[in-house]
């Protein structure tokens, strides 16, 4: 095995690097980052101690929709915990296990498929007042503002009709972006059909509505977050003082995906051209539709990131972790049968034994990386950078959090 830090160039005592954490939307697939996590956190406790948590060697945590939901687990401070987030990440695993069912109930029986299209008529697939309960529960009246690392969760506005990015860079700008976490959580994993979308409202010190919230799940707008997140931290460092000289040469980023299906070749052109509005929203069970449209930008994300790291010879200091293999249920964003789940674990434990693997710029397939080792080496070697970056950091404070 490499050393952990040869790849990448010696840390220069005056630069700093911005350490970047993304996760992709997708619904129960967030099972399959939960599990990487949870394997980056246990490196990083053994070099740092037990006490080590994600959100201690992060600049920035980002995440769309499941995603968004687990930037907050290792974000959110735990009111029982000085400076300790409510969740370490070995627990992202087990308490998607035991919600999941019940955020995503599942229909049996022979007129399962009939009550599902019944539905996608008469609108979202699921009430949400499971996960919005659970998500309040866990995470009460935490602000944005009290994060213990900076955090980017991207949704989308109906009523304005674009983007909105809430971002903890943004809060000294508007304080209208310091709402609570449960908002937010609860907007980015509002995917239409699946369900409702969140309305909510930022208020003054007398009560006063000062903004309205119209949102729904951020994947409309970013489901690969990686992209908004470094694009959050460059407005940040141009609005200081004598900083406006910054680069993907600074960044270092590990983007973690939730999986997909394009091994499966599920449509074709002769297929797809005889569909209408309806089988574009519901197909079997999925919503091809969103699924185009998530696939499509989370890998133009992902490619636009691979050409600037490139170009600039920074490629690793950039990794991409997904597995374009899911087939059948796998590739599902609610499915959520004992069966599916504890398959979707099984996802993540085999990923971490696959090779690395990096888009060829040329063809845009994926290809394993000839000096890379598996996914769980090289995670090993970010952790033993980002453990040097933590100490080079605590030597040399930056302002932010």
């Amino acid at each position: 095995m490499e050393n952990p830090t040869s790849s990448l160039s010696p840390i220069n005592p005056l630069t700093h690097f911005y350490r970047v954490l993304s996760i992709d939307g997708g619904g129960v697939r967030g099972i399959i980052p939960g599990v990487i996590l949870a394997k980056l956190e246990s490196q990083l406790q053994e070099i740092d101690g037990e006490d080590a948590r994600i959100a201690d060697y992060f600049d920035v945590i980002c995440g769309t929709s499941t995603g968004g939901l687990i930037a907050t687990m290792l974000a959110a401070p735990n009111p029982k915990a000085n400076d300790r987030p409510i969740f370490a990440a070995k627990e992202i695993v087990p308490f998607y296990l035991q919600n999941l069912p019940f955020i995503f109930p599942q229909k049996s029986g022979i007129f399962a498929p009939l009550l599902n299209i019944t539905k996608a008529f008469t609108g979202p697939k699921y009430n949400g007042e499971y996960l919005h309960k659970v998500i309040k529960d866990m995470i009460g009246n935490t602000l944005l503002s009290q994060t213990l690392t900076n955090v980017v969760i991207p949704t989308f506005d109906v009523n304005n009709f674009q983007p909105t990015i809430f971002s903890s860079y943004q809060i000294g700008c508007d304080p209208c972006f310091d709402v609570p976490l449960s908002d937010i959580c609860i907007a980015t994993s509002a995917a239409p059909t699946y369900l409702p979308a969140h309305y909510f409202e930022k208020k003054d010190e007398q009560g006063k509505v000062i903004k309205e919230y119209n949102l729904v799940d951020g994947g409309v707008a970013a489901n690969n977050p990686s992209m908004v997140a470094i694009r959050e931290v460059i407005k940040d460092v141009v609005r200081q003082p004598g900083e406006n000289d910054i680069g993907y040469d600074r960044f270092l980023v590990i983007s973690i995906g939730t999986g997909s299906n394009k091994s499966e070749h599920k449509y074709n052109a002769k297929m797809v051209a005889k569909w209408g509005a309806f089988t574009w929203l519901f197909n079997s069970g999925s919503t091809p539709i969103l699924d185009c449209f998530n696939e499509a930008s989370t890998d133009m994300v992902d490619y636009h990131n691979s050409v600037l790291f490139t170009a600039l010879q920074s490629q690793d200091n950039y990794l991409r972790i997904q597995d374009d293999t899911l087939q059948g249920e796998l590739a599902s964003v609610d499915v959520s049968s004992k069966e599916n789940l504890n398959n979707l674990v099984k996802v993540g434990e085999q990923l971490l034994k696959k090779k690395v693997t990096r888009v060829n710029l040329d063809t845009g397939i994926y290809e394993s990386v000839p000096h890379k080792g598996t996914i769980e080496e090289e995670l090993k070697r970010f952790a033993n950078l980002l453990s040097g970056l933590r100490k080079h950091k605590k030597s040399n404070p930056k302002k932010g959090k």
